[in-house]
């Protein structure tokens, strides 16, 4: 019995590169063709896995050059042929379990495609075929087989994939941090080196500079007048500070200073520091109703390709699939 699949061809899923295109990406001719794998009882040709692979290939050009672009290349071919083997494995499929394309359905596809990328001129269509060597039954027959990979997609994998509300919870809780905005705080801070010399006088120094801080001194100008660090010229001002900017220590002090207050004297590598928090921001998480639509999506689309690789490799292994 023939059973049409009409409620699944709502949206696209694209195995194969369409053909209006293949000429401008096709990156250089190659006359050679030949068997390129067997699927059961039907051929792949080295030609079609060209088709597949010439826009990755045509990236590819650009970015290497020798040995390592043939290699590359290689592997796009490779990938390629993968993919028109799953192609033909789900077009058999689709055949196997009696289900069949309406031709209204193709037309309206075809009549789609020529208003979306022709202004609705079949005449200029036509001719884009034929500029390429595509017969018009060439193209709707991939069209098919697209709208094949679809529907078969979506009665396998889309239908089937429901993340509980419990594993969205779960996620939100193991993974707070990536709904974190970054925290920072703005920083000003005094370096005092304490030298080879004179350790002693050096901390002297760096103690009198924060008496006159407690006592009401600018620190920007301290800064100017003292500090031995880059920043000097600009009052010690470091500006906005991520965390894992400064060393473990200095940070610890920074992100734990109330908003305006001076830090005691802080001894990191032999120097002297004295910091001030002038600002403070992030280090908030959104709540979980606002990320909760996000995690769904980010979890049923992972569920949706794992099941999709199950049903194609369960497809693989009861096939007769040979390579060349």
């Amino acid at each position: 019995m023939v059973r049409p699949l009409v409620s699944v061809l709502a949206t696209a899923a694209l195995l194969s590169v369409s053909p209006l295109c293949r000429g401008a990406l096709a990156a250089e001719p190659e006359v050679i063709d030949g068997i390129a794998a067997v699927v059961n009882n039907d051929v792949i040709t080295y030609s079609e896995v060209r088709d597949v692979s010439a826009p990755s290939e045509k990236l590819l050009r650009d970015q290497y050059r020798g040995e390592e672009l043939v290699t590359k290349i290689k592997e796009a071919r490779a990938e390629a042929l993968k993919d028109l083997i799953d192609r033909q494995l789900i077009v058999q499929a689709f055949k196997k379990e009696g289900y069949q394309i309406p031709d209204h359905y193709l037309d309206q596809r075809v009549q789609d495609i020529i208003r979306e990328n022709f202004n609705g001129d079949r005449n200029t269509f036509i001719k884009t075929l034929q500029a390429q060597t595509f017969t018009l039954g060439e193209f709707r027959k991939l069209e098919t087989e697209k709208m094949i990979v679809q529907a078969m997609r979506h009665k396998n994998v889309e239908v089937n994939t429901i993340v509980s509300p419990n594993k969205i919870q779960d996620y939100y809780r193991k993974h707070a941090a990536d709904f974190t905005s970054k925290e920072q705080v703005k920083l000003r801070m005094i370096m005092i080196s304490a030298g080879t010399s004179d350790r002693a006088g050096q901390k002297a120094m760096a103690e009198e500079i924060l008496g006159k801080l407690v006592n009401g001194a600018e620190f920007d100008r301290m800064a100017q007048i003292y500090s031995e660090d880059s920043t000097r010229d600009l009052g010690g001002d470091w500006g906005w500070i991520d965390r894992g900017t400064l060393t473990a220590p200095l940070e610890k002090v920074a992100f734990s200073l109330r908003l305006g207050k001076v830090s005691n004297i802080v001894e990191v590598g032999g120097n002297y520091y004295i910091l001030k928090v002038e600002g403070r921001r992030g280090g908030v998480t959104r709540s979980f109703a606002e990320v909760r639509e996000e995690i769904e999506k980010k979890l049923t689309s992972e569920e949706a390709h794992a099941m999709q690789e199950r049903w194609l490799a369960s497809l693989r292994q009861k096939a007769y699939i040979k390579m060349y």
